[in-house]
């Protein structure tokens, strides 16, 4: 395994060959501690303090440490390092960065489990902004290490809080980045950098080059390895969520159990199909709770041209990335929910083509690519959740990728348990209103639902809801009464 002999440091004598004094080790730890380093320094000749400061350095022949101690300065050689962190420590060492190591003193060596940076003695800063190295170190442990480095880091302060916007700092976090970043993205990055960077092209291209840069390298590139999901838990989310739908709440957990032993996304996003008002969109939210991902909303009906979601051309000033990468942008990950509402209802667009039909890439796993940033997007950690009213109306090619659901309207005994059980209790919870407060009689209950049998949903009960408990508050706040109870005719003559 390859790894880093600081040849760029400008203490290294001419025709002398490196030597490297450690090993590297894998870690697939999130966190770190004295049982869990980044690296293992010698102190077989000096014990180390708990905080500890000095530079990475390579003084001739040995990649060390170098401590500047109350009597002096001392090197102490690096024994083991987490492989993640080799190009991260070589950039340290190749610019003389003073760093503050945090470790304890154990038998195999000093285990260093947190790397900060200092400025004293005149020491720069990483890069333009501060917080790039605690930045850098919480980037890096959310990686996912490539096939021939492995993964762990140090994880402490608030430094992914910052943006990476400045050439200096995205340089910086490519250099230290390294292989951490998929192969082709890395490629890409490495040659917009350099269209950033020149003065052949235009100020137009630079700037592009530079906004597409900002907007790659802040999303956090994630393998499609998913963590097992307690299928009590999802079932607990959907219970409290939905009402009945036994059937579909069977279908979201087998998809949970498939999650489970394969560690990956099902091939197939889910189609929920059913009449508006149905709570569609509400599953479609509750898996992302239980998948603990983040979510996006794409609105078909709203899209009237592919290139809102693809983006436009860098040949334009105004030129922009499309929804789709935008939404990676927002959620800072390439894992996340796409909730593709009305599918059924995707405009034609005017000429240029069905928006619809560009879902296709996204929906294959195959990866996305948008015109502004001009590169092929992961999207192996995308999970399709689509809406529909009428699935008839959704092409062939579409409904190939995606397993449906179709979603029943309630029926008349539903709704009268979740107007009383749910929406109800919900409502008087909003507007501060006593459960005894405002009460419905079983005939009330059925005049709203007989009043309501030609609606499909409950959206309609939820406004039912709100006119009967803003009529109870007025009641209570203007004719002081201690509470409203309707029954059939209260109902009949506030509804009809």
């Amino acid at each position: 395994m390859p790894v880093f002999d600081f040849s760029g440091a400008s203490d290294k004598k001419p025709g002398v060959q490196s030597e490297c004094t450690y090993t590297t080790f894998q870690s697939n730890e999130k966190e770190t501690s004295p049982e869990k380093p980044i690296m293992i320094l010698d102190n077989s000749s000096r014990q180390w303090k708990h905080h500890s400061c000095g530079i990475f350095t390579n003084p001739i022949k040995r990649t060390s440490f170098e401590f500047k101690e109350d009597d002096g300065v001392f090197s102490a050689d690096i024994i083991s390092i987490d492989s993640r962190f080799v190009s991260l420590l070589k950039w340290l060492g190749e610019n003389h960065i003073n760093v503050r190591l945090s470790g304890e003193n154990k038998e195999n060596g000093y285990a260093v489990y947190r790397i900060r940076e200092t400025a004293f003695g005149g020491g720069t800063k990483l890069s333009a902004e501060d917080g790039f190295l605690q930045f850098m170190i919480e980037r890096l442990l959310a990686s996912s290490a490539p096939a021939e480095i492995v993964e762990d880091e140090d994880e402490e302060e608030t430094g992914d809080e910052m943006k990476l916007t400045s050439i200096q700092s995205i340089t910086d976090f490519m250099t230290c980045a390294g292989r951490t970043l998929p192969d082709n993205i890395r490629l890409w990055a490495r040659r917009n950098l350099a269209v950033a960077r020149s003065h052949e092209v235009s100020p137009e291209e630079r700037r592009h080059a530079q906004r597409a840069l900002s907007i790659m390298m802040n999303v956090q590139w994630k393998s499609n390895y998913f963590e097992a999901i307690d299928p009590q838990e999802a079932r607990r989310i959907l219970d409290e969520e939905l009402y009945g739908m036994e059937s579909v709440k069977q279908r979201i957990i087998e998809t949970i159990i498939q999650i489970n032993r394969t560690h990956t996304l099902p091939a197939y996003g889910l189609l929920l199909v059913g009449p508006a008002g149905t709570g569609k969109s509400q599953i479609a939210y509750a898996v992302a709770r239980i998948l603990k991902l983040p979510w996006t909303t794409l609105d078909m009906s709203s899209i009237n041209d592919p290139e809102q979601l693809t983006g436009s051309s860098r040949i334009y000033a105004n030129a922009k990335p499309g929804i789709i990468m935008e939404a990676f942008s927002a959620a800072g990950e390439s894992n996340l929910v796409f909730i593709i509402n009305e599918l059924d209802k995707a405009a034609s667009g005017k000429g240029n083509g069905n928006p619809a039909d560009v879902l296709l890439t996204l929906l294959d796993n195959l990866g996305f690519t948008d015109n502004y940033m001009e590169c092929m997007v992961p999207t192996v950690g995308v999970y399709p959740i689509a809406t529909a009213n009428d699935k008839s109306q959704i092409s062939a090619p579409l409904m190939s990728r995606f397993a449906v659901i179709d979603i029943p309207d309630y029926t008349s005994e539903e709704k009268k348990i979740i107007f009383s059980k749910y929406v109800l209790p919900k409502v008087l919870k909003r507007i501060s209103l006593k459960a005894e407060e405002c009460v419905v009689t079983e005939d009330g209950l059925d005049a709203i639902v007989e009043l309501h049998k030609n609606t499909s949903g409950i959206r309609d009960l939820e406004q039912a809801a709100e006119h009967i408990a803003a009529n109870a508050l007025y009641q209570i706040e203007v004719d002081h009464l201690t509470g409203v109870t309707f029954n059939a005719e209260m109902v009949r003559g506030l509804l009809s």
